[in-house]
């Protein structure tokens, strides 16, 4: 199989990414399937239902996946609710609204379990991911599994890519923004990333305005983050797999002017 993964879309410039180039990447590179962080879709927290659904039925995009900021838009419980294939972290407490993987089938009749999980270094108070991955992977079978790690502290990234290597086909980090150069194919055969960057605006902090997000450091009351405009670039992995197993990940750009 052909899996394009893209890191988290960041407000209306990442959107716009997503809308020029994953039809034509579905397209120019044969794609079996992808996958795309949608966390920070809306204004740079949280995604919409009105997102969620142009991706997912007009775009191309078979699953989204989020994190921390899965419910930051109100209203949206709903939506995770309805939508199987928009996913919020698997290791969120019990209660939470909507599910934290999905089993789907491609074209080609093989089937593909997508798992959300989020770490829990620096990062809001939430259910032990390793262990929960355990637990879909007893409970759920499928052709080829998919992780989308959305972690802060990079060892923690790494820990669940070996943890999981020889047992899922990818293990993706996702969440800080910034790309790591060390996309490779682990011993088990697990294409492991442990941050794919963002899709989103380049010239600022993370996808913020760089004077917003200094005066995070520079004052005792920052002031309050605005997407950015500028230097607009698509980050995500290409994956490619036979049987069960990665034989190779690949780091895909694309940009906008």
């Amino acid at each position: 199989m052909r899996i394009l993964i893209l890191g988290d879309v960041v407000g209306e410039p990442g959107r716009r990414l997503v809308e020029a180039h994953v039809p034509a990447l579905r397209r120019e590179l044969a794609l079996d399937f992808v996958v795309v962080n949608g966390e920070n879709a809306a204004h740079g927290n949280g995604i919409t239902e009105r997102i969620a659904r142009e991706w997912l039925d007009e775009l191309g995009v078979d699953v989204i996946t989020t994190g921390n900021h899965a419910f930051d838009v109100k209203d949206v419980g709903p939506c995770f609710q309805k939508e199987p294939r928009l996913l919020r972290p698997a290791n969120y407490p019990p209660g939470t609204p909507g599910n934290g993987y999905v089993k789907l089938h491609t074209p080609g009749g093989l089937e593909v379990l997508v798992i959300n999980l989020m770490g829990r270094v620096h990062m809001p108070i939430c259910d032990d991911p390793f262990r929960c991955a355990d637990a879909v992977l007893a409970k759920e079978r499928a052709d080829l599994v998919l992780v989308d790690m959305h972690a802060e502290a990079t060892s923690e990234a790494q820990a669940m890519g070996w943890y999981l290597d020889g047992r899922v086909a990818a293990v993706v980090g996702t969440h800080t923004h910034v790309p790591t150069l060390d996309a490779k194919v682990l011993p088990g055969g697990t294409a492991y990333v442990t941050d794919i960057g963002m899709v989103g605006p380049y010239d600022g902090v993370i996808g913020m305005k760089k004077d917003n997000s200094l005066s995070r450091f520079l004052k005792a009351k920052g002031d309050r983050f605005e997407v950015a405009e500028g230097d607009l670039q698509l980050h995500g992995v290409l994956v490619l797999t036979e049987g069960r197993k990665a034989v190779s990940i690949q780091r895909i750009l694309k940009q906008l002017p």
